[in-house]
């Protein structure tokens, strides 16, 4: 005699998708968060690695810190005053609309740098969370021989520039005195590829380029003392804008809360040393 199987209903159905919904529901978040902290433990990782390098050069080169002008060489090849940037051209004419050079001329670039020898390996010049297709996403700061003119970020507008016994734009890592190493910025994480160095102004309160916010709601950061930091934004108008201008770029913007002063500060401090104003 057979025996009738008895199977699930349509109700009971629904409620195990429903039941397993609502713990994708609250796993998703938690699992978003583990990925992010693991891009950022390889973010951070680069970082300690570019900044060592940017270290070694120094010491091979009688302290001279390698220009920071991303793409830009300065100088004759061969002549006293020559500077090969820490990374090659690896940005489009069009970069600030979305354009993109091809991988193999952006792994050019990288190998063009005067950090190359010192780094040879190809992803740690760009964070997991950057944008696709784009294989830099660290910038030198201005402050660490970056771009010295045109931007209007330290009204001195010169290298070696001394203010009290805080040299603002540093050309040598034996200028690093005050405020010490660990407190003088060298790369951060953009999150994209651009030209040059990344600015902030010295004697305004204001951003020039824009607060990253990949990470979390911040960014990554690097140090003259060779370690590295996370950073999260504090002020709710620095993420936003942050999050509005993902690759993109609008000039001088200005904090509208007390906790976005905070953020514009430790940046323009750990760029030039201190506040201009």
């Amino acid at each position: 005699m057979n025996k009738k199987t008895k199977g699930f209903t349509l109700i009971e159905l629904l409620v195990v998708i429903a039941i397993i919904a609502i713990l994708m529901a609250i796993l998703m978040p938690t699992l978003n968060r583990a990925r992010e902290q693991g891009r950022r433990a390889a973010c951070l990782s680069n970082l300690k690695q570019l900044t060592l390098a940017w270290l070694m050069y120094a010491d091979e080169n009688d302290s001279k810190i390698v220009s920071g002008d991303a793409g830009y060489e300065h100088g004759t090849p061969g002549g006293p005053n020559y500077e090969q940037p820490w990374v090659g051209r690896c940005w489009a004419d069009d970069y600030g609309t979305g354009g993109q050079l091809p991988v193999e001329s952006q792994i050019e670039g990288i190998k063009d740098g005067a950090l190359w020898p010192y780094v040879r390996e190809v992803k740690a010049y760009a964070c997991p969370t950057g944008t696709k297709g784009e294989m830099v996403t660290y910038a030198a700061m201005d402050s660490v021989n970056g771009r010295v003119s045109g931007r209007g970020t330290v009204s001195t507008g010169s290298a070696g520039v001394r203010v009290g016994k805080t040299v603002l734009w540093l050309k040598r890592t034996t200028d690093i005195v005050v405020p010490g190493p660990a407190y003088r910025m060298v790369y951060i994480d953009e999150g994209w590829v651009t030209p040059d160095s990344f600015a902030v102004h010295y004697d305004q309160s204001l951003w020039w380029d824009d607060p990253p916010v990949r990470h979390g709601d911040g960014t990554n950061v690097s140090c003259a003392d060779g370690h590295v930091e996370y950073w999260k934004w504090g002020g709710t108008d620095t993420i936003q804008v942050g999050r509005d201008r993902q690759r993109t770029h609008v000039n001088d913007f200005k904090p509208t809360t007390e906790a976005g002063f905070d953020d514009l500060h430790k940046v323009q401090k750990g760029t030039w040393g201190r506040l201009g104003y």
